[in-house]
């Protein structure tokens, strides 16, 4: 059997419909993903997100005695073969196993940098601008505060600021 990934692009923000489509008709697909922190409705959520926004990668028999590669193109969430010319061209298998070890272990990546520009959304300094500076175990933002022209450190809830 002559199996190579390929690359498939999707329409936009239907990676996961494509995802699961694809993988209901029985072909071998693999997304990529990576954990993010974000703020949703007031609460502070780790999130998977696809690490190539609109690409997927799928695995297909180049011999002709695989799954046929003409129901991709009809796939919901799918928007197309990625093609130089009219060939699709092969990905690596060593990408595949690469991205794989490096979301097997990555962590959620953080809201802020140290020395991000941040505003502060809520609270007695709302609409101030701070410096964020880090984060302890209880997932309180440390920011630096210009107050009477002196550099205040702050404890605040991560949710009550906003990137500049």
């Amino acid at each position: 059997m002559n199996r190579h990934w390929y690359l498939i692009y999707t329409k936009p923000r239907q990676e996961q419909v494509a995802l699961v489509n694809l993988e209901r008709q029985g072909y071998e697909c693999y997304m990529p993903t990576i954990e993010v922190r974000r703020i949703r409705r007031r609460k502070l959520e780790i999130a998977r997100e696809a690490l190539f926004a609109r690409y997927l990668f799928i695995r297909l028999d180049n011999s002709g005695t695989g799954l046929s590669w003409s129901p991709i193109r009809s796939t919901f969430g799918v928007s197309c073969l990625v093609k130089f010319g009219d060939t699709p061209l092969p990905v690596d298998d060593a990408l595949i196993e690469l991205l794989r070890n490096r979301e097997a272990v990555q962590e959620a990546s953080a809201l802020f940098d140290p020395g991000d520009a941040v505003i502060i959304t809520e609270g007695p300094f709302a609409g101030l601008e701070a410096i964020y500076h880090s984060e302890d175990a209880e997932q309180r933002a440390n920011i630096l505060l210009q107050i009477l022209n002196r550099p205040v450190h702050i404890k605040m809830d991560v949710i009550q600021l906003r990137k500049k």
